[in-house]
């Protein structure tokens, strides 16, 4: 099948330094010849059919006197723009390399491989008759699908704990949510570590961070005062009715009081 174009590249059009020495009528001829050697057999000569294009016939396919074509020829092979092969024909360097690695391309896909591998026998999809026994075994997660799914995990909202009122847990969401600081699995379990760092039910470090408006919390944050004022008021939440079930002996002089 013909192709109806061909690759051109402007830059190095405009940077081969030995056409930019030729006159513009040379450099004319010369995309004039490329787009008739585009349909020369072989590909990349100056022919028609088995004929050579020669100068005279060149002059009346581009419409100028012979005088003129074989100036504009002799700047072309003075600047070492074109080659002539064995039989006299004018053809390009660039375009026969070109169709050449454009040609082992075709023959590496239709084979399925690299073509210099299968000509030395070590690809050889069609007399290789070997059955190979199908692994049934799970890829490996790569890195980027692991890191993926362990981000997801990370990033999953938890529910209420047990022990935390709804209204104090809907605080304490609208509070992270104002910050920016969704409540997290992760963030919680830090939560949590942190409270038992501190001596605390994650109930108290909730209500205590509404308070002061902080979205996280850490143990160092913690002074004997704020400790007792948050037993304190945990204790308040036991007497009138909250129904979270915990140990109230931290409590015990307040309650008695």
């Amino acid at each position: 099948m013909k192709r109806p174009s061909f690759q051109f590249y402007p830059a190095d059009w405009l940077r081969d330094t030995g056409l930019r020495s030729c006159s513009t009528g040379a450099r004319g001829l010369w995309i004039d010849m490329i787009c008739f050697m585009h349909e020369g057999k072989p590909y990349g000569h100056l022919k028609v059919g088995d004929k050579v294009i020669l100068p005279d016939n060149l002059a009346r396919m581009v419409g100028e006197t012979i005088e003129v074509v074989n100036a504009w020829l002799n700047e072309l092979k003075v600047a070492g723009v074109y080659d002539v092969a064995e039989d006299g024909s004018i053809c390009s360097r660039r375009m026969i390399r070109d169709e050449n690695l454009r040609e082992i391309r075709a023959l590496g896909g239709k084979k399925g491989g690299n073509p210099a591998l299968v000509s030395k026998g070590k690809v050889n999809l069609e007399d290789n008759h070997e059955v190979i026994k199908e692994v049934k075994q799970k890829p490996t997660p790569s890195s980027s699908s692991s890191s993926s799914s362990s981000n997801k995990i990370k990033n999953i909202i938890v529910e209420k704990p047990e022990g935390v009122s709804d209204v104090l847990w809907g605080s304490y969401k609208e509070l992270r949510k104002q910050k920016r600081a969704p409540l997290t699995a992760a963030a919680f379990e830090g939560l949590k570590r942190e409270a038992k760092s501190a001596g605390m039910t994650i109930a108290e470090v909730f209500q205590l961070s509404c308070e002061r408006g902080w979205a996280g919390f850490k143990a160092e944050w913690i002074t004997d005062d704020i400790r007792k004022d948050a037993h304190y008021k945990n204790a308040i939440d036991v007497i009138f009715g909250n129904k979270r079930e915990i140990d109230i002996t931290p409590h015990q002089d307040l309650l008695e009081g």
